[in-house]
């Protein structure tokens, strides 16, 4: 009998502006070399506030994806950007449901699929999840790429309510809830001590080979710049979390005191997101001839610049403690040093520290970022600037993550079968 596995997730290709949509698709690459056959369940395209066609060429020939209908209330309800906050609970795509559970029970008829398996964030997409496991009876795996309830988030409060319920609802009946951090592991188990001790797990995110191959990653050495060094920050920036103006801070005094110009040091952050605040910040500190905000490329363009690099940054600051950005793995398999500017009590800054990356600050103190950054930008020049271990990148891959989901989806099937016999 062939394994199948239903996975429903809103990130999927062509999706844009979410790294998100690269642990589903790996995903759906390598779970075949575990004995499972992937089907997707995802949504329409039109419900993408931004596309990135050129994503499509990675989903693997063959693979079955639905998309079914969905819209996006704040573009498609709303009136010049505002919108009823019911019309959005649990999320924006909330129309995605009401087409997504038929499309997926239907799937599930002609398929079979053995499990099925949902990611967050979209909240949909675990009410998706739930939904198809209440009708089905399927064991269901409830993936928490980001936790769902944070001390700030969601502020609304119909909102907060109804992730709460979601929230509640997903961990008492899924079979297995999977992480991407330890602490977030910790603090669902510090919330809902009722749970059994083996309900939680964590499958980290990682990067994909076949990615880096046809991006041509055959470097391995880290260069040696004998002039410009060329920093990259490869993803979005926030106003909260992940706010660059306390780095373009510390680059305006490093600048002043003529430790670095724009013939030393170039800063690019690539797809930031809300590009004209970011670069006006730039050019208030006067930094704007260092720091170039960049538009989005093509993912494998993306993957390119980080190997042409001569560092790498990340931006990870308190909010975000239990969460490791995706492309920290991508930075280890890179081999390039890394710069993070973080909340030194986060689960980013011990990925990084247990990872030997010893160049790290606190994302908000202007200070302290210029004093590690003249250290680590000297660092790079002279070539001794740690990278990540050989080790460390091999245990960094997707193709692992998908074995340990792999055997996960074999347990859930097992416990069922068993339970079906007695």
């Amino acid at each position: 009998m062939t394994k199948r596995a239903l996975l429903i997730a809103f990130h999927f290709p062509p999706q844009a502006a979410s790294s998100g949509i690269q642990r589903t698709l790996s995903f759906s690459r390598h779970l075949g070399k575990n004995g499972w056959e992937p089907l997707v369940l995802s949504a329409h395209p039109r419900a993408y506030p931004e596309q990135n066609p050129s994503q499509l060429a990675s989903v693997p020939a063959g693979l079955v994806v639905k998309r079914a209908f969905a819209l996006d209330t704040k573009r498609d309800l709303g009136v010049r950007g505002r919108y009823l906050g019911p019309l959005a609970l649990p999320d924006r795509w909330v129309w995605w449901w009401f087409a997504a559970v038929p499309a997926g029970l239907a799937m599930i008829r002609r398929h079979r699929p053995q499990v099925i398996w949902s990611t967050f964030p979209i909240a949909t997409a675990h009410l998706i999840g739930l939904a198809l496991h209440r009708l089905t009876g399927l064991p269901w795996i409830a993936d928490f790429r980001d936790p769902m309830l944070q001390s700030a988030y969601p502020s609304y409060g119909l909102q907060r309510k109804a992730y709460a319920w979601i929230e509640r609802q997903t961990i008492r009946r899924c079979h297995k809830a999977v992480f991407t951090t330890h602490s977030a592991m910790a603090s669902y188990k510090a919330r809902f001590p009722e749970l059994a001790p083996d309900k939680c797990m964590v499958i980290e995110n990682g990067y994909d080979e076949d990615n880096f191959t046809m991006a041509g990653a055959l470097q391995t050495e880290a260069p040696h710049p004998a002039g410009r060094v060329t920093l990259v920050h490869s993803g979005l920036l926030y106003d909260t979390g992940r706010d660059p103006s306390a780095f373009f801070e510390a680059i305006a005094r490093l600048k002043r005191a003529g430790t670095v110009d724009a013939g030393k040091l170039r800063v690019i952050l690539r797809a930031p997101g809300n590009e004209q605040a970011i670069a006006a910040c730039a050019r208030r500190l006067g930094v704007d001839d260092i720091a170039e905000v960049a538009p989005a490329v093509p993912y494998r363009e993306a993957l390119q610049e980080m190997l042409a690099a001569d560092g790498l940054l990340v931006f990870q600051g308190t909010p975000f403690n239990t969460q490791v950005p995706a492309k920290v793995y991508e930075y280890f398999r890179a081999r390039r040093p890394i710069l993070g500017l973080v909340d030194r009590t986060g689960e980013t800054a011990r990925v990084l520290g247990a990872a030997g990356f010893d160049s790290i600050a606190t994302m908000d103190a202007p200070d302290e970022i210029a004093g590690v950054l003249e250290r680590f930008l000297r660092d790079v020049r002279d070539g001794s600037a740690h990278v990540a271990s050989p080790d460390l990148v091999i245990r960094s891959s997707r193709a692992g993550r998908a074995r340990q989901l792999a055997g996960l989806f074999d347990e859930a099937v097992g416990e069922r079968v068993c339970m079906e016999a007695a």
